[in-house]
């Protein structure tokens, strides 16, 4: 039986590891091809040699997000080599866990570094993708978080709050304009997802982890795979009618 992304190019950022592997490994199990990103190119191509060995169809590209030229002339290569794209997935991002209130240097470069990924990175890689998805009434799915709507109260950058509030702004506001192009714009916001890039944070915190758990009514942590559901939902034909939305995938950290 043909799976959901059946005839489709995905091409999803930050595949190295955690989320953003999770969701190219369940894309390619749907029948898409992917084109897989990461900054460290040597686990954008572990991810895609996996997918292939599992026998879907994948390729490659070591990608700085928040570096506009690459952006453009990989969106050329990805086009060249794998076909054109038709769902997107911005989900390259980063976090630093300073107080404002601490060292006014370590502030200030933090603000600049997560600004330049999280924001600035997700118009590169979707201005890059557009002519592509345009023509094809293509998908795009960005990454949120819970902290796209509250911060949450553990050590956590206000510069990473401040970003994700800008990826469901951006979200909505290209779900607006590109409506009438047939492209649809959502995203997923996920809670405590284990990955590596939070692995340290959770081991030497673990009264960090326990602010979560209380305050999820489903009392665990989530996996990377607890986003391929969704992704794979907004990338689908079975979210048609669906744009400018944010799924939750917290565990009900919103709740309550």
């Amino acid at each position: 039986m043909p799976g959901l992304l059946q005839n489709h190019v995905a091409a999803v950022t930050g595949t190295g590891s955690g989320i953003g592997r999770a969701i190219a490994l369940g894309f390619a199990r749907e029948g898409a091809a992917i084109a897989a990103l990461d900054i460290d190119g040597a686990t954008a191509a572990k991810t895609a040699a996996d997918i292939r060995s599992a026998g879907g169809k994948a390729h490659h590209f070591t990608l700085d997000v928040r570096d506009r030229v690459s952006c453009r002339d990989t969106a050329a290569r990805v086009a060249s080599e794998v076909g054109r794209v038709s769902i997107l997935v911005n989900n390259a991002g980063i976090n630093r866990r300073n107080a404002f209130t601490g060292d006014p240097d370590a502030v200030l470069k933090d603000w600049q570094d997560i600004m330049a990924t999280n924001l600035n990175g997700l118009f590169n890689v979707t201005q890059a993708f557009l002519a592509p998805l345009r023509a094809l009434k293509g998908r795009i799915i960005n990454l949120a978080s819970i902290q796209s709507f509250m911060h949450v109260r553990t050590p956590n950058s206000p510069a990473y709050t401040t970003s994700k509030h800008g990826v469901v702004g951006f979200t909505r506001a290209l779900a607006a304009e590109l409506g009438k192009d047939g492209v649809r714009v959502n995203a997923i916001g996920p809670g405590l997802i284990e990955t590596p890039l939070n692995e340290q944070v959770r081991k030497n915190n673990p009264d960090l982890v326990k602010i979560f758990l209380d305050h999820t009514p489903l009392g665990r942590a989530g996996q990377p795979e607890d986003i391929v559901g969704p992704a794979i939902f907004l990338a689908s034909d079975l979210s048609a009618y669906v744009t400018g939305a944010i799924v939750m995938a917290d565990g009900g950290y919103r709740v309550i």
